[in-house]
């Protein structure tokens, strides 16, 4: 190992015990009773947001025991169809509060308290929030069992520690949890961003991808880099633990142009106020055409991240005529592994060979002020600071039908779109609604506020939208039983619903006039009810299962059987 190269490695160490440092190491236990190995890491970039926690694979199965990680009061508890599906928070004195998420169900006595609240509100998700000290909770007692509720792809356990005062999220690796991590952080492509207009990477206007090879000493080498003017750069890749193929998220990123730190920063927090700025970190652009997440290391327009710890020039760097520059790239996880990249750059003005990509059309936006436009069919309305930077925006009209843009530029905030509907009648509209169509046309259903002629949708997502009409109501079918069969033996009832075109809305069910709870499960489109729950006093049970789709078409389900 040379000088060099030790000397960087124990700056990473030090760096990663210092962050450790800051924040108790014996006061928690695990969540769970089995090896920790990691589906998904804190900060890893995900749609629209930093990942607020890490993902513990539970063995692909799920009823593990989930365990407080240290005494505590449960302060909020939440049941709902998408996000974490059931979730549970516990503050603990110290100042921390930990989340435990994607949960299958609760411990016994707070499985029984949570239902007690759905049945009197006669509601399958609820959000409650218990006074301070009303249901404590022990270390190491049983609080839950690992799932795969909410928006979970799989069963796993999320599992967050945050500040009981700001609310902001702290990597839970910095709280002592063991994880066997070896693995150095996997680079897959390296990018040079000309950025200012008279600069050019390689003869070209536009960003380059950059070749690089592993060298003897383990270190990575690109290929000599020609430029002039101010560029920037960015990479894509992932960490990785022991014991695990996932791609996760990498903790933190160095840039350093001849020695000189111009970006530095990680995942050890951020708040959720700033999370959707991941937009402005990653190339938009680019993910919007390839699907790719490449971490810019310079700051881009919009840019409200407290993540970076440094940040000379913004992370861009002048190129002068005849200088030589040595960029180093260092991807670093927790554990001390690191992965280095050298980046040879030559300060040479060259012929443009590739000019940059001129995207000009007849409405241009500024991003500070708020911008209304008549498309015809539709008006679209966008408040100041919808979008990070200003831009050409493309926007066509149809009959009944507008396409704003496209899907390779962020919104940061909601902006409206507004049909006039008065050409049809009173009836048809009932059944009508918003709908945004993607690249095969395929209609899905944008929450629709109907007043009079006017339907609104407040959305995010640039793309096409048009009026749809919904006139199938939804279907509901037993899964585990027929009518009139004797259920003795049963545990439970499952029906499966669905609906082909706006999406189920709401559903209801009853035993015998009573209603009853019924678990949705969004994934598998099925309604499940327990028997345990004891609602049944007669022998012959009269099941009603109502389901409404989002534009009100409504289906009855009736089914008869028999249990003693």
């Amino acid at each position: 190992m040379t000088y060099k190269v030790f000397i960087t490695f124990f700056l990473v160490l030090s760096l990663s015990i210092h962050a450790q440092e800051k924040y108790p190491q014996d006061a928690f236990r695990s969540p769970l009773d089995i090896p920790l190995i990691l589906a998904g890491t804190f900060g890893e970039l995900r749609s629209n947001h930093f990942h607020s926690g890490i993902d513990i694979k539970t063995q692909q199965r799920q009823g593990l025991p989930v365990y407080a990680i240290g005494d505590g009061t449960i302060t909020r508890i939440k049941v709902s169809l998408y996000g974490y599906g059931k979730v549970l928070y516990v503050a603990h004195p110290n100042g921390y509060t930990s989340v435990y998420g994607h949960l299958q169900k609760f411990g016994p006595e707070i499985e029984e308290y949570v239902k007690k609240i759905q049945y009197e509100k006669k509601a399958y998700e609820i959000e409650v929030f218990p006074d301070y000290g009303d249901v404590k909770v022990q270390q190491g007692e049983v609080i839950a069992y690992s799932g795969n509720t909410g928006g979970s792809s799989g069963p796993h356990l999320h599992f967050e520690i945050r500040s009981s005062v700001s609310e902001k999220p702290t990597n839970p690796l910095l709280y002592g949890l063991e994880v066997r991590d070896a693995t150095n952080p996997v680079l897959n492509k390296i990018f040079a961003y000309p950025l200012s207009d008279d600069a050019q990477v390689n003869q070209s206007a536009n960003k380059v991808q950059l070749n690089f090879s592993k060298q003897k000493d383990g270190t990575f080498l690109a290929e000599k880099v020609k430029a002039s003017g101010i560029i920037g750069f960015g990479f894509i890749g992932f960490d990785r633990q022991d014991m695990a193929a996932n791609k996760n998220g990498i903790y933190a990123i160095q840039l350093l142009v001849n020695g000189e730190v111009y970006t530095d920063y990680d995942f050890e927090t951020f708040s959720f106020g700033e999370t959707r700025y991941i937009n402005t970190l990653v190339d938009y652009d680019h993910y919007g055409k390839y699907r790719q997440k490449i971490q810019q290391c310079f700051l881009t327009p919009g840019n409200r991240l407290n993540i970076y710890n440094t940040l000379k020039n913004d992370g861009k760097i002048l190129i002068k005529e005849g200088m030589s520059y040595s960029i180093e790239l260092l991807l670093k996880d927790l554990h001390g592994n690191l992965t280095k990249v050298i980046i040879p750059v030559e300060g040479k003005k060259e012929e443009v060979k590739i000019e940059k990509e001129k995207k000009k059309t007849d409405t241009y936006v500024i991003a500070k002020k708020p911008n209304n436009y008549d498309l015809g069919a539709a008006k679209v309305y966008f408040p100041a600071n919808t979008f990070y930077k200003d831009f050409y925006i493309d926007l066509e009209e149809g009959s009944d039908t507008v396409t704003i843009h496209n899907s390779r530029v962020p919104a940061h905030r909601n902006f409206t779109i507004t049909f006039d509907t008065s050409k049809y009648t009173k009836e048809d509209r009932k059944q009508m609604f918003i709908a945004r169509l993607d690249k095969k046309r395929k209609a899905s259903y944008a929450s629709t506020y109907k007043r009079g002629n006017s339907f609104t949708t407040k959305t995010r997502n640039l793309g096409t939208y048009t009026l749809a009409k919904d006139t199938v109501a939804p279907k509901v079918r037993a899964l585990n039983f027929k009518e009139k069969q004797w259920l003795n033996n049963y545990s439970y009832l499952r029906v499966h619903i669905s609906d082909d075109l706006s999406g189920v809305d709401t559903y209801s069910a009853t035993l015998n006039g009573e209603w009853i709870l019924m678990e949705y499960e969004s994934k598998k489109n099925t309604l499940t009810y327990n028997f345990d729950d004891k609602v049944i006093h007669e022998k012959q049970c009269n099941l009603e299962v109502i389901v409404t789709d989002n534009v009100g078409n409504t289906t009855t389900f009736n089914r008869t059987f028999y249990r003693k």
